[in-house]
């Protein structure tokens, strides 16, 4: 049987372990500093703005989502942002990613967000068909930046002239 559920605290491995197969798969691996300490904190502890969904086939974990709340000044609305979408894979292609971004469509609905964004790696095709097979729209004329740790630390510490 397969079911979709909110994670809780006692997840924190079964999570870092996604997230570390994911990051494997996306040939990042050596960028995953995150520890279970981290995410107890930052997922169930400390005032948390992101959420976990597992998938479960007869209650093996088979992928999650992580997202989190944005907003769109446009929209005037919060909106959702889905950091990753994961499934094992040997058993993609059986719905579950899917199931997963209408759960997430669920709550979007639920409390009248504006939209729902996320990224993907632009050699990643199988996930770039997914999404166009559920009907999202590539936003060719955006561009993603990013500061990292140290940027913002610079950047904060700057002297002003």
């Amino acid at each position: 049987m397969f079911t979709i559920r909110a994670s809780s605290i006692k997840d924190a491995d079964l999570i870092l372990q996604l997230i570390r197969e994911l990051a494997t798969y996306e040939k990042l691996e050596d960028r995953v500093t995150a520890t279970i300490d981290d995410v107890k904190n930052t997922l169930f502890i400390n005032n948390p703005n992101a959420h976990v969904l597992i998938a479960e086939e007869d209650g093996e974990a088979v992928g999650f989502v992580l997202y989190h709340t944005s907003y769109s000044t446009f929209l005037c609305k919060y909106c959702i942002h889905i950091e990753d979408l994961y499934i094992r894979e040997t058993k993609r292609g059986k719905g579950y990613g899917e199931a997963l971004v209408k759960a997430i469509c669920d709550i979007a609905c639920e409390k009248n967000y504006g939209r729902i964004d996320w990224v993907v790696l632009d050699w990643n095709q199988p996930a770039i068909q997914f999404y166009k097979h559920i009907g999202a729209e590539e936003l060719s004329e955006w561009k993603m930046f990013r500061l990292n740790y140290d940027d913002i630390q610079r950047l904060a510490h700057k002297t002003k002239h």
